[in-house]
């Protein structure tokens, strides 16, 4: 009786491993759980564009930022607007585009001019949706302790404009709020832990989410999103693990990001090909001759 029972504990044994081993076959679904907030994102489509740094989307359109352009694309990723000279109209000397947003068909963008790692003349500019012209510039406040700007978010919710910056010092561990009424400096909230390498925010509803080059290109690690938890007085923020981009084409260099709440989407803008040093392009990888720009499209 003792070897009957002995066997039929084996064979259930061996049932168990079996029937494990069939339910972890298949396919491998395109589909990442994040860390701490619930959200589960499913690539769906990816979408060559225009432009290196930002990404943003209202009404069925989406616009996309280059260092120094701008492009708007309808529902279908045509484009129907471009500006090509953006930087018309400034009194401070300024060259380079970082993450954008969009309320109510006005473009709001980081501007400053950036060289080699270092940022100067910081604006937060407003540009028209359609003409993608520039229609008024907010009086930043250099006394803040913000040394560059790599993305900029509005949350209407709040009323706030937030700004943040990719130098890896201290001046990076805030978020920078400006209302988005008045256009005056309203504070900073600080972010535990600091996220390194910041290249673009966006708001989520109740939190934000920052997009972070801190993977390495050159041995293929992949760069993180992070969720930003904000307190009641918006004066901290806790951060948590959001998301690994591990589906992207090919590792290279993150940048500004968005969510679509109408379609429940989340999109992300990807580079790749070129080596980045300081913050700039230099060169590319091999059996590439230009740097390519992706717009990924997640479900969420």
């Amino acid at each position: 009786m003792k070897d009957t029972k002995k066997i039929r504990i084996i064979i259930l044994i061996i049932s168990l491993v079996l029937t494990a081993g069939l339910c972890g076959c298949g396919v491998k679904q395109k589909t990442t759980k994040a860390d701490d907030a619930g959200h589960s994102y499913q690539l769906t489509s990816v979408h060559p564009v225009n432009g290196r740094q930002g990404i943003c989307t209202e009404g069925g359109y989406y616009w996309v930022s280059g260092s120094g352009s701008l492009t708007k694309y309808d529902k279908d990723w045509n484009i129907i607007a471009e500006n090509n000279d953006p930087f018309s109209g400034y009194e401070l000397e300024v060259n380079h585009i970082g993450d954008i947003d969009v309320w109510q068909n006005e473009l709001y963008l980081g501007v400053e001019y950036f060289m080699d790692g270092e940022g100067k003349n910081i604006q937060v500019a407003v540009y028209d949706g359609d003409t993608l012209n520039l229609k008024r510039v907010f009086p930043f406040r250099a006394d803040t302790g913000q040394l560059e700007c790599s993305g900029i978010a509005v949350d209407p919710d709040s009323e706030t404009v937030y700004m943040c910056s990719w130098i890896d010092d201290e001046s990076s561990e805030y978020l920078y709020m400006y209302s988005l009424d008045s256009g005056q400096y309203q504070g900073k909230l600080h972010m535990n832990p600091v996220p390194k390498w910041i290249q673009g925010v966006a708001s989520g509803g109740k939190d934000l989410y920052v997009t972070c080059d801190d993977g390495d290109a050159d041995d293929d690690a992949p760069d993180h999103m992070y969720r930003v938890e904000v307190s009641e007085d918006r004066l901290n923020g806790k951060v948590f693990s959001e998301k690994t981009f591990d589906e992207v084409t090919k590792q290279g260099e993150i940048e500004g990001l968005c969510f679509d709440r109408e379609e429940n989407r989340f999109l992300l803008l990807y580079n790749r090909g070129a080596r980045i040093v300081l913050g700039m392009p230099k060169g590319f990888y091999e059996g590439y001759t230009e740097e390519i720009h992706e717009v990924f499209v997640f479900e969420f």
